[in-house]
């Protein structure tokens, strides 16, 4: 699968998880990192469920966006300087009790502002084990086939994660008590932070020397600044369809097809990501990226076609077909424009940058859905994906090849 280093073999993802000292991390990073794009959706529809409004549910997940957007970088700075575990324990703490606030708040009927304070709290605390598993793998494994292998295995394990978890957000907001879905999510992120930061590889991991860098770390990058426009763009798209999906299924009378349909498109991103993996198109990053979210835009603009939720879910199996490509020419891209020793950091960037374009898709999805219906809100998607892509085109030039591109950067998938 490797792009400018050969292919990585069955041998090499059975030597990277087999390699004894991953075998805890790697167990509970799975558990903290499956519930990852089930959290927002069950917040999103527990809200709904008691409010009777997808406006303030919408604005509800998007302020736990903008906390995971905000935390994604204090934890990478903090797991840079200190190490995994300290940081880790401590956001699972304030995880555990945010939530609780969280539901309190909402079974209390509190404002609608009380609501979206409590679930950006909730987001800011939500561990980012993604990031620190992926740098782990370079601590555990040399260069070389199986490290390559370990990066493959990051990124389509997180893809089959959220195609399950809009999947089991959806079938849980039916049960009796409509929070199941967010507590159990919660439940397991917590467990999995915990065991994660308590393995011996991850216990073992020297924190780095403190920097003197400039304070906006990575992004001073001019390069890295357009991959965050980029994935800013990527993110804004999927927010507004994470939003008018649900409430196209609601319309229907058929409220847990939604979470059905929003892992229809992850389906279709892992199979044609593998695809597209073996014959990235442009070559060149600088056009990479502002084509695949270009085309992105154009795509889901087919979804405010269909009359009926079949219909829809065809439309949204060929538009998903471009979310691999663009987590993994982020991922990719980041080799290219990240700062030297800054790469984990870096990868905090871009998970800011998607999710805060899912906090603004999501909020100004939920008003165009309530005036406008949920078609209306799949054009807007389009024009904005599009908007943005011209931008990051714009900015092309500040996306320089190397000499010579590092083996592993079309391996990690970005985490979303």
């Amino acid at each position: 699968m490797s792009h400018s280093a050969g292919r990585t073999s069955l041998a090499d993802y059975r030597s990277a998880l087999t390699t004894r000292a991953a075998r805890w991390p790697a167990v509970a990073s799975v558990l903290a990192r499956l519930p990852i794009a089930m959290i927002g959706i069950s917040a999103l529809l527990y809200v709904q469920r008691e409010t009777g409004s997808f406006a303030a549910a919408g604005l509800v997940s998007a302020g736990s966006l903008v906390g995971v957007s905000v935390g994604a970088v204090i934890q990478g700075r903090l797991i840079d300087r200190f190490g995994p575990t300290r940081p880790l324990l401590v956001v699972a703490l304030l995880l555990a009790l945010s939530m609780t606030a969280l539901v309190t708040a909402i079974e209390a009927h509190a404002s609608t502002a009380v609501l979206v304070a409590f679930g950006a709290l909730t987001g800011l605390s939500e561990p980012m084990v993604g990031s620190a598993s992926r740098a782990l793998w370079t601590r555990l494994l040399p260069p070389g086939g199986a490290r390559n292998a370990a990066f493959s295995y990051e990124a389509i394990s997180m893809e089959v994660f959220f195609i399950l978890g809009p999947g089991l957000a959806g079938l849980l907001v039916l049960a009796p008590w409509a929070g199941t879905g967010l507590v159990l999510g919660v439940a397991l992120q917590f467990a999995g932070a915990v065991l994660f930061a308590l393995s011996p590889a991850v216990r073992a991991w020297r924190a780095a020397p403190a920097s003197g860098g400039s304070l906006l770390g990575a992004l001073a990058s001019p390069g890295m600044r357009t991959l965050a426009l980029a994935a800013l763009g990527f993110g804004v798209v999927i927010g507004f369809v994470e939003v008018a999906v649900p409430a196209s299924a609601t319309e229907a009378g058929a409220p847990s097809f939604g979470g059905l349909l929003l892992s229809a498109w992850s389906l279709s991103s892992v199979a044609f990501g593998v695809a597209y993996s073996l014959r990235p198109w442009p070559r060149r990053m600088g056009l990479r990226l502002p084509a695949l979210l270009g085309a992105f835009g154009a795509l889901v603009a087919l979804l405010a076609w269909p009359s009926s939720l079949w219909g829809l879910a065809l439309m949204m199996l060929l538009a998903g077909a471009l979310i691999t490509p663009q987590s993994t020419a982020h991922s990719s891209a980041i080799e290219l424009v990240a700062p030297s020793g800054t790469a984990a950091e870096a990868f905090g960037w871009v998970l800011t940058a998607v999710t805060l374009g899912l906090a603004a898709g999501q909020s100004v999805s939920g008003y165009v859905v309530e005036h406008a219906g949920p078609s209306a809100a799949f054009l807007a998607a389009s024009v904005a994906g599009m908007v943005l892509a011209g931008a990051v085109w714009l900015l092309r030039g500040t996306v320089r090849e190397p000499q010579q591109a590092p083996a592993v950067s079309e391996l990690v998938g970005a985490g979303r």
